[in-house]
């Protein structure tokens, strides 16, 4: 396992030229021969396949980050066969397309760390490709409110990060500044992040997978990777991924982005079962139509800084609609979600997991207040009128919900920066897991896609 800190260089943003436009394909096909040999550690003019039937490179799900690294590759590589795996009918069915749709502002995260660096950065990327695609986005803003006394010196600490993260446009609220940017909003002071916005993820996800298909490569829906081994003999014939279904593709390296069940594939090659994915349920309420004139943009509590949760927030969406939410708790199914779906294997790996256990005894009154403000309308609204005081029950509804898969180790600690893996034995040098990615990756999908393109082409010595 590795974790990799290190500073992002400086991403490619210019697409590659338009090529013949090659078709989607729902199962695995073939397709013409390329012209040069495909070999390990080969230069970067021979980096392709002779072999019809041989990939240059698989990558392993097409929520938003794998499709992003596969873009990244194909800009850095054109010509380069990719295919794309995805175990659903279509892309970005889970954590891609079950979240809020907020571009985060970078406010959150160490200065000079990463994460903060990949976010800024991402996040401007992602304007930039947006304006360039023509996709639909609001750069609605955030206020992030105190509305205790006890918030006070956290919101001056996120206002200082944000400024040495240089986000701009920071400035702190008085409590009329507040109502003159949210009239309905209470507090006793806020910081406005002008810079955050709001996109549908799906979407950008979906321009990805054109840019994708545009530079000659593939995608194959309804593959659920079950085995990953040598054909043969290493290193002169490649890896076979085999779906759950028997169908089989080969390729000379493999990257997987398999986001929920990260852990699951990585193991496939032989890589330790640490850091375990714990699935976190995260339920949102929906304001009333009627009632949505009460929040003209992002309206965020001070977070706790123990915890990776923002806490209950309001956010508006692209369809003029406004979530309200999430809460936290444990999912008993990685693909759960409603608090009624349940899957034993997920629920078993999850509890004997020992760093689950530690993790809820360190933390047990925050995750009894979480599962109870999830069974009670009531008691999540009364967190809500702390930011805008006149919402009342009857102005919300129960609305959709996420998965958020987090990355867990056996002492109970939440890991949250990039852990790449390779596996034993020869599938080591030709196999990256990403086995997560620092959080937002949605937001910072473009400039993260980077990092894990400069991992491959280190780790296959391209």
């Amino acid at each position: 396992m590795l974790l990799l800190k290190y500073a992002l260089v400086a991403p490619r943003m210019a697409l590659v030229a338009r090529l013949s436009r090659v078709p989607w394909v729902s199962r695995v096909q073939t397709r013409g021969p390329m012209k040069r040999e495909l070999s390990h550690g080969a230069d970067s003019q021979s980096r392709r396949s002779s072999n019809p039937d041989i990939y240059d490179v698989v990558v392993v799900g097409a929520g938003i980050l794998g499709l992003a690294v596969a873009r990244a590759l194909l800009l850095r590589h054109p010509g380069l066969r990719v295919l794309v795996v995805e175990k659903e009918g279509a892309i970005a069915q889970h954590q891609t397309g079950h979240n809020s749709g907020v571009i985060h502002s970078g406010i959150y995260y160490l200065p000079e760390s990463l994460k903060a660096r990949l976010c800024v950065q991402g996040a401007r990327l992602l304007y930039a490709y947006c304006d360039q695609r023509g996709i639909p986005y609001r750069r609605c803003g955030k206020l992030v409110v105190a509305v205790e006394q006890a918030e006070l010196p956290q919101l001056h600490a996120l206002h200082q990060r944000g400024l040495q993260n240089k986000v701009l446009g920071l400035r702190l609220l008085s409590p009329h500044d507040i109502q003159v940017r949210e009239p309905h909003c209470r507090g006793l002071l806020a910081l406005e992040c002008p810079s955050t916005g709001i996109v549908d993820y799906g979407r950008v996800a979906a321009a990805f997978a054109e840019d994708i298909r545009e530079a000659g490569g593939s995608l194959c829906t309804n593959f659920e990777v079950s085995h990953l081994d040598l054909a043969h003999h290493w290193p002169e014939v490649p890896i076979v991924l085999q779906s759950i279904w028997g169908a089989q593709v080969q390729a000379h390296f493999v990257v997987t982005c398999a986001g929920l069940h990260s852990d699951r594939v990585s193991q496939l090659s032989g890589c330790s079962s640490e850091p375990a994915i714990v699935p976190f349920r995260g339920d949102y309420l929906v304001l009333r139509p009627e009632k949505t004139f009460l929040v003209q943009g992002n309206i965020y509590p001070v977070p706790n800084p123990r915890f990776p949760f923002l806490g209950v927030h309001f956010t508006p969406r692209m369809d003029g609609s406004v979530w309200v939410g999430p809460n936290a708790v444990l999912a008993f199914k990685r693909e759960g979600y409603s608090p009624l779906d349940f899957s034993f294997r997920d629920t078993w790996d999850s509890l004997r997991h020992s760093g689950l256990a530690r993790l809820a005894l360190r933390h047990a009154f925050f995750g009894a207040s979480e599962l109870y403000r999830a069974l009670s309308l009531t008691a999540t609204v009364r967190q809500l009128q702390k930011l805008i005081p006149e919402i009342t029950v009857r102005d919300v509804q129960r609305g959709p919900s996420g998965v958020r898969a987090q990355a867990l180790d056996n002492l109970g600690n939440l890991v949250d920066d990039f852990v790449f893996d390779g596996g034993v034995g020869p599938l080591a040098f030709r196999v990256l897991h990403v086995r997560n990615a620092p959080s937002p990756a949605a937001t910072a999908s473009l400039a993260i896609s980077e990092v894990i393109a400069d991992e491959v082409e280190q780790r296959f010595k391209w």
